[in-house]
């Protein structure tokens, strides 16, 4: 007789486990299985021939997170552009960037463009190279340097420019 009631109450008991809504308990948040949110952000890089600017924003580009150029790195106005000087600025960068919560950025290249170089310097390979050694995920990369489309006046004047 009492095994029969026990019988009863167990399956009672599944039937409310089967009707009812699974709950979830959520963890802690010192408890490491949790995933972490990723916050993704925009590396801008402007890369001449003289130097390298890397700038890190917000998705919207709005806020400013981190800068770091070649010239705040090394003493010679000639070595601004070099790859050695974008790399440890991208580095500097990059940390700070860190440190703000960001996880991944989007790359965005640009070289000076109009009437003058459409191809980066030698420091934006290397300031890429940097973004990925440094811990933070890359999305896209894309190259964004301004192209002319009604071919304005190149700069010289009439006769040129006289070397």
């Amino acid at each position: 007789m009492v095994e029969v009631e026990k019988e009863k109450r167990e399956e009672k008991h599944e039937k409310r486990e089967a009707h009812a809504p699974a709950v979830q308990v959520q963890a802690s948040p010192s408890t490491p299985s949790k995933p972490r949110q990723e916050l993704w952000g925009v590396a801008h890089i402007y890369s001449s021939k003289n130097d390298t600017i890397i700038t890190i924003t917000d998705l919207s580009g709005a806020e400013t997170i981190a800068t770091g150029s070649g010239g705040m790195i090394v003493k010679s106005d000639r070595e601004e552009g070099s790859p050695y000087a974008a790399m440890q600025a991208t580095f500097r960068a990059a940390e700070k960037a860190k440190e703000r919560g960001i996880t991944g950025v989007h790359v965005r290249v640009r070289a000076p463009g109009g009437h003058g170089s459409k191809t980066p310097g030698s420091g934006a390979q290397a300031a890429i190279r940097a973004l990925a050694r440094s811990g933070l995920r890359i999305g896209k990369i894309e190259d964004v340097t301004p192209i002319p489309t009604d071919t304005t006046k190149r700069p010289g004047g009439k006769r040129g420019r006289r070397v």
